[in-house]
């Protein structure tokens, strides 16, 4: 406890790292406020009437967890970060694809980064236009959650406006972040709205299970969250490394050289390269059966008993079928990420090799089946971090609560959190502080996408 009270007295020494924070604490506070203001002309009451039993298990509910509650409330910050968010995943994705965006990504440097950022910008204004008018036909179909005397059309007008210069406001908020304080800014707003529903969630499992349970469960509870946190860690922090040996150099003239050894460094691979994405890519794909079965069999909704279970978060055909659909994610998302033809490239390039196998081919078909051999246990914890709240949540876990045993939640919680501490921890080293740990070097998502670039 000592340590920790020097730590922050140190922190708060810094006065450059002070500032920084407190500035994010002031960024996070307008948008946790923002969150509250609603859109004119809705009945909070009678919408968030209607929406009281909607729960994190479909696109609306996920929607809502990343705002912090304001897509419930239809608040001007409704739609968060999410079209953002979408559009730097699309950006990502023409990466691959499109040699325009290829260069614009790996050879253009900085000129290329800022181009990529106007084209997002303008992509997110598109994607908000498209979902904010989805946004408001589904607030138009809450019955009482629109006011009698407010005309359709200035709804639609004033609506549209808002909730666009709302995700524009946040998206600049998240930059903002980024520039003058501390951690990753688009990160920092979707762990800030999904921290906001965690207070109501424990008061609530505190409650039940001490009505229910007994102080004895709560606490095993506790201790079991406390190693999925640890694990989680682990797997975020995990590298395999590669290794490298560069080739020898000869100093001196004539017959007086020298030679050097060549400099040792390592490729660092991560078990978990793919982050969130194969578990939101997954989970949209686990939404459309259901939605489009529900849209189809109108307001009965879908009646096969399959289906039923497939829109059961809690279901087992639901948690088979979405935890081999992370797998499979994590290795496509992985093997769109890590290219070993870029790595064998790079290396012969710089005069380097790994040590007993040939440059070229080989170097590359070795780290492409390194890849595939660390990237199984990832892929196979995402698949469990996954379906754990399902499987909390059938021991009696109150479900609002059991969602930050796993998913999502947990992986962006852990993740944000590393990487914002490592920066903390950056600017104590330099000024020859005592760092967040006694030993070891504490790890953020290096070598990792962060939100809102791929997560």
């Amino acid at each position: 406890m000592k340590k920790f009270i020097e730590t922050i007295k140190n922190i708060w020494k810094i006065k450059e790292l002070r500032q920084k924070i407190l500035f994010t604490l002031a960024i996070l506070a307008i948008y946790r406020l923002g969150s509250y203001i609603p859109i004119p002309g809705v009945d909070v009451n009678a919408l968030e009437a209607a929406t009281s039993g909607r729960g994190n298990n479909d696109i609306l509910g996920l929607i809502n967890t990343f705002a912090g509650g304001a897509f419930n409330r239809a608040a001007i910050f409704a739609l968060g970060i999410m079209p953002y968010i979408t559009a730097s995943i699309i950006i990502q994705l023409l990466g691959f694809a499109v040699p325009y965006f290829q260069r614009l990504q790996s050879q253009e440097g900085e000129s290329g980064r800022k181009k990529l950022g106007q084209i997002t910008r303008w992509l997110t204004l598109a994607i908000t236009l498209v979902q904010g008018g989805t946004f408001l036909t589904y607030i138009r179909s809450m019955p009482g959650a629109i006011y009698p005397d407010v005309p359709a059309s200035i709804f639609w007008l004033s609506g549209i406006i808002i909730l666009s210069a709302g995700t524009i406001f946040a998206m600049w908020l998240g930059e903002r972040i980024t520039e003058n304080g501390i951690g990753n800014g688009v990160s920092l707003l979707i762990m800030i709205g999904i921290i906001a529903t965690l207070p109501t969630a424990f008061a609530a499992e505190v409650i039940t299970q001490l009505n229910q349970s007994g102080l004895f469960i709560f606490i095993l509870e506790m201790i079991v969250l406390f190693f999925i946190f640890l694990v989680s860690i682990m797997i975020v922090q995990g590298v395999r490394k590669i290794p490298l040996q560069f080739a020898k150099r000869m100093v001196g003239r004539g017959s007086g050289q020298i030679p050097l050894a060549g400099a040792r460094d390592y490729i660092p691979l991560k078990v978990n390269a793919a982050g969130v994405m194969p578990i939101i890519f997954a989970q949209a794909i686990m939404f459309l059966p259901t939605t489009i079965a529900g849209l189809a069999s109108g307001p009965e909704g879908p009646t096969s008993d399959f289906l039923i279970k497939l829109g059961d978060w809690q279901s087992v055909p639901y948690n088979i079928i979405f935890f081999f659909l992370v797998v499979i994610f994590t290795y496509v998302y992985t093997a769109l990420m890590v290219n070993p033809k870029q790595y064998a490239e790079y290396l012969k390039r710089q005069n380097a090799f790994i040590p007993g196998v040939k440059p070229g081919k080989s170097t590359q078909d070795f780290i492409d089946t390194l890849t595939t051999r660390v990237t199984l246990p990832g892929s196979i914890f995402l698949g469990l971090i996954s379906i754990f709240p399902a499987f909390v949540a059938n021991f009696g876990v109150n479900q609002s609560f059991a969602f930050f045993f796993g998913g999502t939640s947990l992986l962006i919680l852990v993740g944000v959190i590393l990487d914002t501490l490592q920066q903390i921890e950056s600017h104590l080293l330099m000024r020859k502080y005592d760092g967040l740990v006694k030993s070891g070097k504490l790890k953020g998502r290096s070598g990792m996408q962060p939100i809102g670039a791929g997560m």
